[in-house]
Formats: structure tokens, C-alpha cells, sequence
């Protein structure tokens, strides 16, 4: 399990992130794009990952990280449960997401 709290410190600790509301939830950005959201209540993360990094993150029928379930999902956007990921995946998936977001 992962925190929000700890999820919130991993993604702010890449260089030049920003946080800044965005909806019901909290978005981390780099050069003003959103590269993850976290809605602390429910526990989960949301990544902006391009369709090829989501098919390396998400196994098949995977009830940690799986595509969102819309549209959006099509396009890459991933969520991960809190709950049920560990540190190593998150922290992974995060600095991904970052990564695809800066070199845009």
C-alpha cells in the first residue's frame, strides 16, 4: 500500500513539478502539463502515459494499475490503486509519466 501522502512526495520530488487543484482532485504538472492526478479519498492516481507505456505498465486484467476506463483510456490515461500498489510501481510509473510530459 501507498499513501496519497507519499505518492504526493514522489511526485513532487522531481525537478520543476508543480501542484495545483484540478477538479476534486490534486494534478502534478511539469512545464504547465499535467502528468498525474491523485484523488486522496479514493486512493488512486491517475498517469498520463502515452499507449505504448501503458501497455508495459499494465498487465492483463490487473486490479493495481489497468487503463482508465473511458475514452481517456484510450489515450494512455492509467490509474493505479493505492491500496493494492507498491512504492517501486508507483515511483516507477510516476517518473515515466514525468518523463513523457517534460520531453513534450
Amino acid at each position: 500500500m501507498v499513501t496519497p501522502e507519499e505518492a504526493k512526495t514522489m511526485a513532487l520530488s522531481f525537478e520543476g513539478t508543480g501542484e495545483k487543484p484540478h477538479f476534486h482532485r490534486t494534478a502534478f504538472t511539469v512545464n504547465n502539463k499535467i502528468f498525474a492526478t491523485l484523488t486522496e479519498k479514493e486512493q488512486i492516481l491517475n498517469l498520463m502515459f502515452d499507449a505504448q507505456t501503458q501497455c508495459i505498465f499494465c498487465p492483463p486484467n490487473s486490479d493495481v494499475i489497468f487503463p482508465v476506463p473511458n475514452k481517456w483510456g484510450l489515450k494512455g490515461a492509467t490509474t493505479i490503486n493505492l491500496k493494492k500498489a507498491n512504492k517501486k510501481l508507483v515511483k516507477s510509473a510516476l517518473e515515466e509519466a514525468y518523463k513523457l510530459r517534460k520531453e513534450k
